[in-house]
């Protein structure tokens, strides 16, 4: 089993988090592979000194429901994940970014999706409107259930 330090040398969460919460959307996160379960702890980790102790991770998809591919068209007809952390004192609301999503665009939606600032010239590409078009999908997005029971951190 692969210990969180170890992880963290294969390279850093790729995250963003909005400076204020409470939108329907906070930020993103880019899960590096399928298994995100795997990459939880370093999720929960890097999250809690803004969120508190994590207690609590609703999703608004099932296990059965694959995550919609960025990559091709047919992207808009599909539910967006997002993932709700709930701290001690604060929750975010994250939109997964399939770990397969290309890097310009998972750059984009992550900037997108926490209300970062983009320079003026990447505002008429195709990669932010269609980064665009994702975030505005997914601040429709509700979580649904939780995941109980397994220690996280």
């Amino acid at each position: 089993m692969t210990s969180a330090a170890e992880r963290r040398m294969a390279g850093p969460v790729r995250l963003t988090v909005a400076t204020d919460l409470g939108r329907e959307v906070d930020g993103a996160w880019w899960p590096r592979t399928a298994r995100m379960a795997l990459e939880l702890p370093e999720l929960t980790h890097v999250l809690a000194p803004r969120l508190g102790e994590i207690i609590d991770i609703n999703l608004n998809w099932t296990t059965l429901q694959r995550p919609p591919d960025f990559n091709s068209l047919g992207w808009e007809g599909k539910q967006q994940h997002v993932m709700s952390l709930v701290g001690r004192d604060a929750r975010a609301n994250l939109l997964i970014v399939p770990f397969t999503t290309s890097t310009a665009l998972a750059v984009m939606v992550l900037r997108r999706a926490a209300d970062l600032p983009i320079l003026s010239d990447h505002r008429d590409t195709q990669v932010f409107r269609t980064a665009d078009c994702i975030v505005r999908a997914a601040l429709n997005e509700k979580p649904l259930g939780a995941v109980r029971g397994a220690k996280l951190r």
